[in-house]
């Protein structure tokens, strides 16, 4: 499924809380997570930045790329990794059954994409568990904090059903 030019703009907008670049520290995004949360990262520094802070999301998804930079990610013990390719600007059929997998698996899993994770935010959100948080980074703004509710999970549904 690829992204149509006309939905460009409407994924510019943040899914959830935006906590600007200033604010975001260990303190201020443990206020947006419940004891037992589900953390879902979606992006490279923002699942490095959560590792950093000592939170280890239960899912990540990365590429290995950020701002079209190659970088080197750490190493976690007991990770599941699994891998799919996605094509920039696109959501494929492979992504999405790998995704909803993942949340089958033991935690924590690492999703490493072989092309660009950025619009997988949209399928996670959809499959994500009752209790999780979605993370994406907001380019040169900050850090996006989804709560996953049913009207999150409808809004990401007419999102990829627009994808054709």
């Amino acid at each position: 499924m690829k992204l149509p030019d006309s939905l460009r703009d409407q994924l510019k907008i943040p899914l959830g809380l935006l906590l600007p670049e200033s604010q975001v520290n260990k303190e201020n995004i443990k206020k947006y997570l419940s004891d037992n949360a589900y953390v879902i990262t979606v992006g490279d520094r923002t699942t490095e930045k959560m590792i950093d802070f000592g939170l280890i999301p239960s899912l990540q998804i990365i590429d290995g790329i950020e701002k079209r930079q190659k970088r080197e990610f750490i190493k976690l013990e007991n990770t599941t990794e699994l891998s799919v390719d996605n094509p920039a600007a696109q959501i494929t059929p492979q992504s999405i059954e790998i995704i909803k997998q993942s949340f089958s698996l033991k935690s924590p899993v690492r999703l490493l994409v072989n092309g660009e994770e950025d619009l997988l935010v949209i399928p996670v959100c959809i499959f994500a568990p009752e209790n999780s948080i979605v993370m994406y980074g907001q380019p040169n703004e900050g850090l996006v904090i989804v709560k996953i509710t049913p009207e999150i999970r409808n809004k990401t549904q007419r999102l990829l059903d627009l994808m054709k």
